[in-house]
């Protein structure tokens, strides 16, 4: 399992650290966010590539699971 920790970080750099982590495991990945706009462009990201998207909230954080 790869958990891609993007908080502190401004798109398009969780979205592009979510596709490489996809390369390493493509069933399964865990991204941490902490703002709306990664939030909604990394989920729209692993819909797109035929993920299932489970969004909860960790404290102040985001926590996307992309799940083949």
């Amino acid at each position: 399992m790869d958990r891609v920790d993007a908080r502190g970080m401004s798109c398009p750099q969780p979205v592009l650290m979510t596709k490489n982590a996809i390369k390493n495991n493509p069933n399964y990945v865990e991204i941490i966010v902490d703002n709306n706009t990664a939030k909604e462009n990394v989920s729209r990201f692993l819909k797109n590539n035929g993920y299932k998207v489970e969004i909860s909230e960790v404290n102040e954080d985001y926590l996307l699971k992309g799940i083949k």
